[in-house]
């Protein structure tokens, strides 16, 4: 197999495995009533000051209209609150609660095992290039969507 092939089958590989994994990681037997892409909508509300649908759908690069069905499903399972503005309430918030926190927390560390494990096999030196060749990574999927016109 040559370079090229070699690392079109790791990329496969890498972003189903990580799906999968990921998967089975964190929707445990505790947060066996969501769903990977809940559990994805959780961290982009994150901990700390509620956020609006609008802003949450954008770090999702996904339609207001597509998060909230997923939302509805997230607040009927106590994981998250809607709060109306008090200066303007036609504006609706969306904070975790204490059960969305957890969840938020258990994802985030699922997260820091995966980047700890990835550091641990790479010298000081091998850090600066891996960041370098993911940022490219990131750069020509930010790019392609402009390209093909995919709406975030």
């Amino acid at each position: 197999m040559n370079t090229y092939e070699t690392i079109n089958e790791i990329l496969v590989h890498l972003f189903n495995e990580i799906w999968e994994l990921e998967e089975k990681a964190i929707i445990t037997e505790e947060f066996k009533d969501i769903t990977n892409n809940d559990m994805h909508i959780i961290e982009a509300i994150g901990l700390g000051d509620a956020k609006n649908m609008s802003s949450i759908a954008k770090k999702l690069n996904i339609t207001v209209g597509s998060l909230t069905t997923s939302m509805n499903s997230l607040v009927n399972k106590s994981y998250v609150v809607r709060e109306r503005s008090e200066s303007d309430r036609r504006v609706v918030y969306i904070r975790l609660t204490e059960k969305g926190e957890h969840a938020f927390k258990h994802h985030k560390d699922f997260h820091m095992q995966m980047v700890d494990a990835v550091m641990a096999s790479l010298g000081e030196g091998e850090l600066p290039v891996l960041t370098r060749t993911l940022s490219s990574l990131t750069e020509f999927f930010r790019s392609y969507e402009d390209k093909i016109g995919i709406d975030s």
